[in-house]
């Protein structure tokens, strides 16, 4: 067999080490010949390509990025080279094609392979957003980096009387602020899938602080929606009344965070 590779999309650790896992595999254990198209599916519809061999893929296990290199192609340009694509793989006799890639990448790879085109889709993204996939390559170190971010911003929310709001990556999912979040053990999480209303957000953090801790991390994945919630239907009710855990006290807790955590007025 004759196979071609490529990574498309965003880089994320773990891509050498699939392309060197393809290689091996497939040269070593089959015999086949494996090829590389540079910068993702452009080199495919280009024809832009390289051998990759045992000796191509010596000591790139733990290297970060990608060998292959890797580029977005509007969609458009995609549906366009169908037809490119099918040729250049008749050309090259390539019995399969590898993309390795997210979302993005996976869908031009439906497009391909509805064309007729034979391919085996990688998945690959930190977002780990890619459907019937439980863990996508690139997620567990996305956790691990921002887990340990979070574990070192403790100290500093800490010695300052800080409420600290880190943002994560994840696009339209919320998979790695709520792995690391839970990880670092972080006061609030804010996902995507989630609505959420800043009130009740903003009461929760006030509370820990009333009840004499220091600090607050909130972890917020990109992309939250924020909801009216039972907080905002009731504001002008709640403001009126001055019962506790209305506005009056919120206000308070906000004057206290502006002038130091822990100090309410008058004090």
């Amino acid at each position: 067999m004759r196979i071609g590779v490529l990574t498309s999309g965003g880089d994320c650790p773990g891509l050498n080490a699939v392309i060197r896992s393809v290689v091996h595999r497939a040269v070593v254990d089959h015999g086949d010949e494996v090829i590389g198209f540079r910068d993702g599916w452009k080199g495919l519809l280009e024809c832009d390509y390289l051998k990759l061999d045992l000796d191509a893929v010596g000591g790139i296990l733990a290297r970060g990025g990608t060998i292959l290199g890797s580029s977005r192609v509007q969609p458009s340009h995609l549906r366009d080279g169908v037809e490119r694509a099918k040729g250049h793989v008749a050309e090259l006799g390539l019995d399969a094609i590898i993309p390795i890639g997210g979302e993005g990448t996976l869908k031009a790879a439906r497009l391909m392979s509805d064309s007729g085109l034979p391919v085996v889709g990688v998945p690959k993204t930190i977002d780990n957003d890619i459907a019937v996939t439980d863990v996508t390559f690139g997620f567990d170190t996305a956790v691990g980096v921002a887990t340990e971010a979070l574990d070192r911003l403790k100290t500093t929310a800490e010695s300052h009387q800080r409420v600290l709001v880190v943002e994560v990556m994840g696009r339209h999912t919320g998979w790695i602020a709520l792995h690391s979040g839970m990880a670092a053990g972080a006061h609030a999480i804010v996902v995507p899938e989630r609505p959420f209303d800043i009130e009740e957000l903003t009461k929760r953090v006030g509370e820990r602080f009333e009840a004499g801790k220091r600090f607050a991390i909130v972890v917020a994945a990109e992309g939250p929606s924020r909801s009216p919630g039972p907080w905002s239907s009731t504001r002008a009710a709640r403001t009126s009344t001055g019962t506790s855990g209305s506005p009056g006290s919120r206000v308070s807790c906000r004057w206290s965070w502006s002038g130091g955590w822990g100090r309410k007025p008058g004090r």
